[in-house]
């Protein structure tokens, strides 16, 4: 018997599920099912939309919520920085007083 390794069978990144990540799931403009994380840390191609649901929902801890169907295009942008995923302080634009 010919055991091997496969996606399902691995456990999300543990520093990565502690925290409220929301899976985004549609297809590319080549027709693709596309999931991509909204810190550009995790996602991929599938092959049908069970698919690419079923890898949201496992790395999503099996939260219907964190997953959000896409109506128009989602693509995969490998090339993007990952998104830092702490909130950044909010700048308030000074002004002056004549």
């Amino acid at each position: 018997m010919n055991e091997t390794a496969t996606s399902k069978d691995e456990p999300p990144s543990p520093q990565l599920s502690t925290r409220a990540t929301l899976f985004r799931i549609g297809k590319d403009s080549h027709g693709r099912w596309v999931v991509r994380d909204q810190w550009g840390l995790r996602g991929g191609l599938f092959v049908d939309r069970a698919e690419a649901l079923k890898f949201a929902m496992f790395e999503g801890g099996n939260r219907p919520q964190a997953v959000i169907m896409v109506p128009g295009l989602l693509e995969l942008d490998m090339s993007a920085k990952p998104r830092d995923a702490t909130p950044q302080p909010r700048r308030r634009s000074l002004q002056r007083v004549a």
